[in-house]
């Protein structure tokens, strides 16, 4: 079966709710990431290979209330369903799992659904077994370890990703600010370390990515330091 484009929260809708028997495929992707260019050749080719799979392409930003609906948070992220039930999600260019979770739920046995439901997708049931460094991390080692990062330069970027490589558009804006404006700075991935992606928003009291930190403070995200660079703050505060 061909990759088919999404065009709409509608559209979405009526795809899914065609066979709610169906296995579904969600790429939630964006044309600036280029692991999405390269992930969307590995979906062309799984939607090839498994021709009773309903694969989907969901542009994240364009579709901001499908991508919400599932958490999306960064790309590639990719849903598998049956029907409106969700059976699993991969993130990240990782090709070998999300190959290895179509092939486990196309082998599964079907069912019939009684009835049709426009509410949210259930969550499947995820166990999680902490690493030996989760476990031995004590809430005040944690907080030191983050004061470390958040002083680790004059200018610190906690974004979804890395400046070379991306992996939302607001981490890849503020990314593409600080280097249109010549500033020196570093920068962490958040979607590497879990513990310090909690961390900070506790600490900073600040639910979102990317977060700037400037002389071990929070400045903001993309929005507070576009208003700075427009009100000639920003110079400043960078100096």
């Amino acid at each position: 079966m061909a990759v088919v484009q999404v065009v709409s929260p509608e559209n979405f809708q009526q795809l899914l709710s065609k066979d709610l028997t169906r296995v579904s495929l969600i790429n939630f992707w964006a044309p600036w990431a280029e692991p999405c260019k390269q992930m969307n050749e590995v979906v062309s080719e799984l939607a090839r290979k498994y021709p009773t799979v309903l694969v989907l392409q969901v542009e994240a930003e364009e579709q901001a209330e499908i991508a919400e609906s599932f958490d999306i948070e960064a790309v590639p992220s990719f849903v598998v369903l049956r029907g409106h039930t969700l059976l699993d999600r991969i993130s990240g260019a990782d090709a070998p799992a999300l190959t290895q979770a179509l092939t486990k739920h196309t082998a599964a046995p079907t069912y019939h659904p009684q009835s049709q439901t426009n509410l949210a997708p259930a969550q499947p049931k995820e166990s999680h077994f902490p690493s030996d460094s989760e476990k031995q991390e004590t809430p005040e080692e944690l907080e030191q370890r983050l004061q470390k990062l958040m002083n680790q330069s004059k200018v610190v970027l906690f974004m979804k990703g890395t400046p070379e490589v991306p992996r939302c558009g607001f981490s890849r804006k503020i990314a593409g600010l600080l280097k249109d404006h010549n500033v020196d700075f570093s920068h962490f991935d958040i979607l590497e370390d879990e513990s310090v992606r909690q961390g900070l928003k506790k600490l900073n009291d600040w639910p979102t990515f990317p977060q700037l930190i400037v002389n071990g403070e929070l400045v903001g995200g993309l929005d507070i330091v576009q208003e700075m660079i427009e009100n000639g703050e920003f110079a400043e505060v960078v100096a």
